[in-house]
């Protein structure tokens, strides 16, 4: 028995041997798993961010690999052997000097040496207050890029850090009956809505709400919070104590501003240019209102212009006065279209006027240069104030001569003041080239962005984005205020070239009303413009985000990388007064390629597309069938390969400018347009699921309507594969309904 036993545990033992050998064989003969690519090829770390794989033999439990500074691995999600998920972690953290650095990305276990790299922009070290308001004696301000939310004590300079939660990005106070102050936060990254207390920061509750949020106010009569968010585009009314949804309005492209206006709300598009007002009690549209052909100029270059009026350019802030009953909105202007004079540079920011109960824009007071920002409201004194992030100074107006006619709003302007940088703060350039030949001054480096009033309204706190500042600015309603001083918000200014890359993007030297961020409003689309030099004509103003990697720029091609256009459109923005250094190039070209795409909503949990999307104005597609149509029927992929979707991501195959049959101008005054034509270029799909409008000419979004330019398409990727994707331009036209639902939820998870 023994012996038997014995025989057969080494029978046993045997046959375990040769399994393992044929295991190891097999795993010896097994084609490696390799990287040959990733999508976006720039991230931000400020959150966690969805990537695209592209590789050979991937399977599934492979991981992801990065190398420095990170050394760490990531599951990954394999579709098939050459298409994988992942979604890179929130805490990819650099020192906070470093700007950005560049990782190599291989699968775990890959022999052959990888040469795809992602570059991760520190934005997690990048402080960037852009949100400031007072509840009760307190000040808070937010920078959504480090998730820092920051309570001031004016009194005393005091400055308390709180963690903000995932990309702060809108703030609201308020004072409930028994007068204690209230602060709400909705964030970019986070479906939350938190209720703090506004004089200790306990967080009081925290609320379901959308992410992506980009206004917010609150009522607290009707116990509401009002949300605004750019996936859906929506702006929802939330029960202010439970959170439940009141009600959900689909608004115009890319909400931002609100602003409570009574029993109604207002809400501003970025894309559209419009204002739209919507009923509290149930979201319904009241109105839409923005400049229209006719609409008065007072001042600046366009006054000749407001018969040429095609439309708003985007509301950048909302204020309401009860007191006169109406809306100030600042903005770059009145959107000027094709004209006989030619006239091509249509920004004139400044303050517009809003007759809420005629629905009326009734003028827009325009300073010639600068681009107005933030406002605060001094209903009792009647004045507005309103912060020039491109001029570093605070402006203070008459608010009932402004509201009251043409005439009056002509000499509406009280004072102004410059905001000086604190001591010690970099300079772009030499301080003797600041402040002569009509140029803006060294204040220019501060860029007001938001304001708040005191409770007394005699001292108004001036938030400063670059300088990460709050300045107290004293006897307000006097004819002669006077800054006091300013409290640090931040020990640093991170690093140095991307901070003055950031002012030389915002900042508006030459006075002329044009810097960056007017056309480009914080790095991102705004609408159609009438410019671009020659061929003179009505283009879309495109998007900023990921295009360090698809030059060349302009259509027809005029720049073929970020340092020649920061050149020459640095220049031209300026008017050659001064021409940019080559530090200034340098600054501006870096500050441009750290504009990031954002993380694509339309993602899962683990970064991958998922079997069923729900699709914006109806219906549900399966992106997976979609990418087989893209890259088969459709006949997308030829000109739009991943990994970024355009053929300008290659060297090899940059610059193709094509005719591929889509309008070639946008029908308005085309006599007065130059409608010569060399192509057009091919963009990247990469983050097309926020861009508005789409073409060149902005057709898919746009339509011609009484003479200016109305909003026709909320999701312009659906009006792509309806009308403008027949052969040449790939042939989406031949799929049948379900099939075009499919490639349009493809295409939202780019």
């Amino acid at each position: 028995m023994v012996r038997l036993r014995s025989a057969w545990l080494a029978g046993s033992v045997a046959l375990l041997a040769l399994g393992v050998g044929v295991a190891w064989q097999r795993q010896l003969h097994r084609p490696e798993g390799r990287l040959i690519d990733v999508g976006p090829r720039v991230v931000s770390n400020q959150t966690a961010q969805p990537i695209s794989l592209y590789g050979e033999n991937l399977r599934a439990g492979m991981k992801l690999r990065l190398a420095a500074p990170f050394d760490r691995t990531v599951p990954i999600t394999v579709v098939d052997a050459r298409h994988a998920y992942a979604r890179l972690p929130a805490d990819l953290t650099l020192q906070p000097e470093t700007a950005q650095v560049t990782t190599v990305l291989s699968i775990e276990g890959q022999r052959t040496r990888s040469e795809v790299g992602l570059t991760v922009v520190n934005d997690a070290g990048f402080a960037d207050y852009t949100l400031l308001v007072r509840a009760g004696e307190m000040l808070w301000a937010a920078s959504p890029t480090t998730d820092t939310l920051v309570r001031i004590d004016p009194g005393n300079g005091a400055v308390t850090r709180f963690p903000g939660g995932d990309g702060p990005s809108a703030l609201a106070a308020w004072t409930e009956p028994d007068g204690t102050p209230r602060l709400a936060v909705a964030h970019a990254w986070a479906p939350e809505l938190w209720i703090l207390d506004g004089r200790t920061g306990a967080v009081l509750r925290t609320l379901a709400a959308p992410a992506y949020a980009t206004g917010l106010a609150v009522d607290p009569a009707r116990r509401l919070a009002v949300v605004a968010e750019t996936v859906e585009n929506t702006v929802r009314a939330l029960s202010l104590d439970d959170g439940r949804e009141v009600w959900r309005r689909e608004v115009l492209p890319d909400p931002r501003p609100l602003a409570l206006t009574g029993p109604s709300v207002v809400v501003g598009s970025q894309g559209g240019g419009e204002l739209e007002v919507l009923s509290l009690d149930d979201g319904r549209t009241l109105a839409s209102i923005g400049p229209r052909p006719g609409t008065a100029i007072i001042g600046g270059h366009t006054e000749p212009h407001g018969r040429e009026v095609m439309g708003g350019k985007a509301p950048r802030a909302l204020s309401w006065s009860a007191r006169l009953g109406k809306v100030f909105v600042t903005s770059i202007g009145p959107n000027i279209g094709p004209n006989p004079q030619r006239m091509e540079v249509s920004m004139n920011g400044g303050v517009g006027v809003i007759d809420l109960a005629a629905r009326r824009f009734d003028r827009h007071l325009g300073f010639g240069s600068g681009v107005s920002e933030g406002m605060a409201l001094d209903e009792e004194a009647a004045r507005l104030y309103l912060a020039d992030a491109g001029l570093g100074l605070v402006r203070a107006l008459d608010a009932a001569a402004l509201a009251a006619s043409d005439a009056r709003a002509r000499g509406a302007e009280l004072w102004r003041l410059p905001i000086l940088p604190p001591a010690g703060f970099p300079l772009a350039r030499d301080a003797a080239d600041y402040g002569v030949n009509g140029r803006a001054g060294v204040e220019l480096h501060s860029g007001p962005r938001a304001l708040a009033l005191s409770a007394r309204g005699t001292e108004l706190y001036v938030l400063d984005r670059f300088t990460s500042t709050v300045a107290v600015v004293e006897d307000v309603r006097s004819a002669h205020p006077r800054l006091s001083r300013q409290i640090s918000l931040e020990a640093s200014i991170g690093p140095r070239e991307r901070r003055l890359g950031q002012v030389l993007y915002f900042a508006d030297m030459g006075r002329s009303g044009m810097s960056c961020d007017a056309c480009h409003l914080e790095g991102h689309d705004e609408g159609i413009l009438f410019e671009k030099t020659h061929p003179l004509r009505i283009y879309r103003s495109p998007t900023v985000r990921g295009t360090r990697e698809t030059p060349p720029y302009f259509t027809p091609a005029s720049t073929f990388s970020l340092a020649e256009t920061a050149r020459m459109v640095g220049d031209r923005n300026r008017y050659m007064n001064p021409t940019l250094t080559e530090s200034e190039v340098r600054e501006l070209t870096l500050f441009s390629a750290t504009v990031t795409n954002l993380p694509n909503p339309y993602r899962g949990p683990d970064g991958a597309p998922p079997a069923t999307l729900v699709l914006p104005g109806g219906g549900s597609g399966r992106p997976l069938q979609g990418r087989q149509l893209f890259d088969g029927k459709a006949d997308c992929v030829r000109c739009h390969p991943p990994p970024l979707f355009t053929t300008d991501q290659e060297l090899s195959t940059r610059g193709h400018f094509l005719d591929v049959g889509t309008p070639r101008a946008f029908p308005l005054r085309t006599t007065e347009q130059e409608t010569v034509f060399r192509g057009v270029g091919v963009p990247s799909l990469l983050g097309s699921w926020d861009v508005f409008p789409m073409l060149t000419t902005g057709m898919a979004g746009f339509r011609m309507e009484d003479g200016r330019a109305v909003v026709s398409d909320r999701v312009p990727l659906r009006a792509m594969i309806d009308r403008y994707a027949a052969p040449p331009h790939g042939n989406a036209a031949a799929l049948d309904a379900q099939e075009k639902a499919d490639l349009l939820a493809y295409l939202l998870t780019l």
